[in-house]
């Protein structure tokens, strides 16, 4: 027996209003004193579990279509480096913008 993926979109600009049930819960939610929430299955983190950590490495940006002119030279020497000059492009006006954003 399959079951077909349900799908329903949100406006998050024009959200349901919450019922009855859900504003009482959250104001029970927000009732609650610091200490009277329980931690115990997500003990804290230590200096030695982020030592080795390794800032975006799942991050991976969308990408946009456009129409750029580049120099006949530049191409020819971005196409004459093999296989991924677009790749090349975005990398080296990735690097530049970091550097500008130091």
């Amino acid at each position: 027996m399959s079951k077909k993926p349900v799908k329903h979109e949100v406006e998050l600009a024009n959200l349901p209003p919450l019922s009855a049930k859900q504003k009482a819960e959250l104001a029970a939610l927000a009732a609650r004193r610091e200490g009277d929430v329980d931690y115990s299955d997500m003990p804290p983190l230590s200096a030695e579990f982020w030592k080795n950590a390794e800032q975006g490495k799942f991050y991976k940006p969308t990408k946009t279509s456009t129409t750029v002119r580049i120099d006949s030279d530049v191409l020819a020497w971005l196409r004459s480096q093999g296989k991924g000059y677009q790749s090349r492009i975005n990398a080296i006006l990735r690097r530049e913008m970091l550097s500008s954003l130091k």
